[in-house]
């Protein structure tokens, strides 16, 4: 399952883990607590960054705009989720835009200060070469099963997906809490499309519903859909 899973994790989460206590308390030492309201800006295509964030609660989505203006999402990140460095590393501007969907708490590493983690810890800056290395992977998976799966697919590979993110951190909780709206954008398909595939799902015995919250009571079914095995 683990295996299965990180095919489509970038596992920013994990850039911290396995630093000694001396280079962790480095790290600590220039982290800025924030508060990002819902539906603001974490950064956006065209910005210049300033420096990374690292998710301590809530969810935020990364997307990019189309020609057209439509909204493509193509990742959620969650708690513990390290973000943002892609465009500071390249010396770019953002090339994607990143929104709160909840009201987050963040650590915020500003640009000097991480460029001078990554020059003084070099597991660290190891650490983050080999998970950029992951993330183009998962990139090209998401977008080879956007091209090639069906809707119901695709939209049961995000469901298990988005269950087990959400809930990484939870022994309890266990539903998927997005909007229609976002999960029918990060499967490329409209609202009135999803709802009927879900509804599908619901006859048969797939998820239940409360409200916006999902609930998967059969992943095995969904797996089928897939025509892999995550265990």
């Amino acid at each position: 399952m683990k295996d299965f899973f990180s095919q489509f994790d970038f596992q920013s989460n994990l850039l911290f883990e396995d630093l000694t206590e001396s280079e962790n308390q480095a790290v600590q030492n220039v982290m800025e607590p924030l508060v990002i309201k819902k539906g603001s800006m974490l950064f956006y295509e065209g910005g210049i960054p300033t420096g990374i964030y690292q998710i301590k609660q809530g969810k935020a989505k990364k997307f990019k705009r189309g020609f057209s203006g439509d909204e493509q999402i193509f990742y959620i990140y969650t708690q513990e989720d390290v973000l943002g460095y892609h465009a500071l590393l390249g010396q770019e501007r953002y090339q994607d835009s990143c929104e709160a969907l909840e009201d987050l708490k963040v650590n915020f590493i500003a640009k000097e200060d991480f460029l001078r983690l990554l020059r003084e810890i070099p597991a660290l800056q190891q650490k983050l070469i080999k998970n950029i290395g992951h993330e183009f992977g998962v990139l090209a998976n998401i977008i080879a099963v956007l091209a090639q799966k069906n809707q119901n697919a695709r939209l049961a590979l995000f469901l298990l997906l988005l269950e087990n993110r959400f809930n990484r951190n939870s022994p309890t909780v266990k539903g998927i809490d997005l909007t229609r709206d976002d999960l029918a954008n990060l499967i490329g398909t409209s609202q009135e499309s999803l709802g009927r595939s879900l509804k599908q799902f619901k006859e048969q015995g797939c998820i239940e519903t409360d409200k916006r919250n999902i609930y998967i009571k059969d992943s095995l079914q969904l797996e089928q859909l897939l025509q892999v095995k995550t265990d």
